[in-house]
């Protein structure tokens, strides 16, 4: 049996604002995931710019800044065996147009920017992203 892993999944705004959190939370749960903390909130700029710090220099790093803090996200922490390869792929390719149906964003995204959902793609990656949303 493989161990659990912990992961941080986002439900992104426009998620929220097309009411697709129980959508997201079904799919996790239907894979046997569990949901170990989750929170509805408005992030600041203070941590959109440390969640998208690798991203700080590129010019679309405001973009993202600006739309991560246009509404309510849903932080969850995950966990499951494999949870950071599972959840990514439940939620599909980050570009819509490349994810297949059946994922969340190959069935609800309609463009990279708005694309539903924000997933860990690492185990580091995880670690530092629950850390910043759950201390």
């Amino acid at each position: 049996m493989t161990a659990a892993q912990r992961t941080f999944v986002m439900v992104k705004p426009d998620g929220v604002r097309r009411r697709l959190v129980g959508e997201v939370i079904a799919r996790l749960e239907q894979k046997s995931y569990d949901i170990v903390e989750m929170r509805l909130f408005t992030i600041d700029e203070t941590l959109a710019g440390r969640h998208y710090a690798e991203h700080t220099e590129k010019p679309f790093f405001s973009e993202l800044v600006s739309f991560i803090t246009s509404g309510p996200v849903v932080a969850m922490a995950v966990e499951g065996p494999e949870a950071v390869s599972g959840c990514r792929q439940i939620m599909g390719a980050t570009n819509p147009l490349q994810a297949v149906p059946g994922s969340i964003r190959g069935d609800f995204a309609t463009e990279i920017t708005f694309n539903i959902v924000h997933g860990s793609d690492s185990p580091e990656s995880a670690a530092r992203e629950l850390e910043l949303f759950f201390g």
